[in-house]
């Protein structure tokens, strides 16, 4: 599983096109992957001691359940549930695909975009980033370097989640092994856009 924490925060960020809506910040995004230990059971578990140490600890925490289990968890809890990937497709004859449509009825808050083990085209990207924005749904893209979260910001996606892939299920914190690297991230997206959020992989 994979945590991304707020390292630059933005009490609300408007959707382009959207109605306002926001995910609270400074906030921890849980991740579930495809773990065998956040599947079924075992993964609204998961969720349910989120939404817990959520209140009784007075922080924000949004899951991102597998995505066969998005709907009931989304439903079952009350904190923001985010979908772990979308395809860049309208409904219709696409087997297997995840339509933004779909994350937005399961009851989601948006979806993550882009992460490392499942990467998508600029134009796909692109895509997703605008559709959401009209479905008032949030999207998290994202980025390995701070070119790409450069490139990305020009987007305006809701938030930028950045993270070296070198880094990843290391358990070694980039905001640790490479600071440079979040605060440059940081530099550079705002220049592009004031408004962007911006994550730190864990």
């Amino acid at each position: 599983m994979e945590m991304m924490a707020v390292e630059e925060i933005r009490e609300e960020r408007m959707g382009i096109g959207g109605e306002g809506v926001k995910l609270e910040t400074p906030v921890i995004v849980l991740n579930e992957k495809a773990y065998a230990e956040s599947m079924g059971e075992k993964g609204f578990e998961l969720a349910e001691i989120c939404e817990e140490v959520a209140v009784e600890k007075g922080v924000n925490i949004a899951i991102c359940p597998q995505q066969v289990e998005l709907a009931m968890i989304a439903s079952m809890v009350n904190i923001p549930c985010f979908a772990q990937h979308v395809d860049a497709v309208e409904p219709g004859s696409h087997t297997g695909f995840v339509t933004l449509e779909s994350v937005k009825e399961s009851g989601a808050k948006g979806s993550l975009v882009n992460h490392s083990e499942h990467r998508l085209k600029i134009a796909e990207i692109d895509y997703i980033i605008k559709k959401a924005a009209r479905l008032n749904l949030l999207t998290i893209v994202c980025t390995n370097n701070i070119a790409v979260s450069k490139a990305v910001a020009e987007m305006k996606p809701y938030a930028i989640a950045v993270e070296p892939p070198e880094l990843i299920g290391t358990g070694r914190a980039v905001s640790k092994v490479d600071p440079g690297i979040v605060e440059n991230t940081v530099r550079e997206v705002k220049q592009v856009d004031e408004g962007s959020v911006v994550l730190c992989g864990a």
